[in-house]
């Protein structure tokens, strides 16, 4: 898998962050922070908000225009099904949970469809993991 995740994260630049906050304190505001300061192309998804980090924020993926690659989930494991419906219908190529997000059933739909899948892990630290970013 290590192998994978470094392709995933050399190979692949547009990232959905759905879940995203912005209040700098929560996780996913710190981790689309990191992305962002290391080269990646973020989409805020979240009803919630407008925008974040002068980024527009879109309600769900349905509604973004641009082609996606990863769908990072920061949202709790029952809200991961109707993220992954829409990743496939986006044709996105990977589906990561993060660190907390395990839904099994979610990650084998996804897989079925040709999706890559990380499930329980934490794209930041595993990209300061394999690219020596501390």
């Amino acid at each position: 898998m290590n192998d994978e995740i470094k392709e995933i994260l050399t190979k692949y630049n547009t990232i959905a962050i759905v879940g995203i906050s912005n209040k700098p304190d929560r996780d996913s505001y710190i981790v689309a922070e990191y992305l962002l300061n290391h080269g990646y192309k973020i989409i805020p998804v979240n009803p919630n908000i407008d925008s974040i980090f002068g980024l527009k924020a879109y309600p769900d993926l349905l509604s973004i225009p641009d082609e996606i690659d990863i769908v990072d989930i920061f949202r709790r494991p029952e809200f991961v099904d109707e993220v992954v419906e829409q990743a496939i219908q986006k044709k996105a190529k990977v589906v990561w949970m993060q660190l907390g997000v395990v839904n099994e059933r979610a990650a084998k739909r996804a897989q079925d469809a040709g999706l890559k899948v990380v499930m329980n892990k934490c794209i930041k630290v595993e990209h300061m993991y394999r690219f020596g970013n501390f």
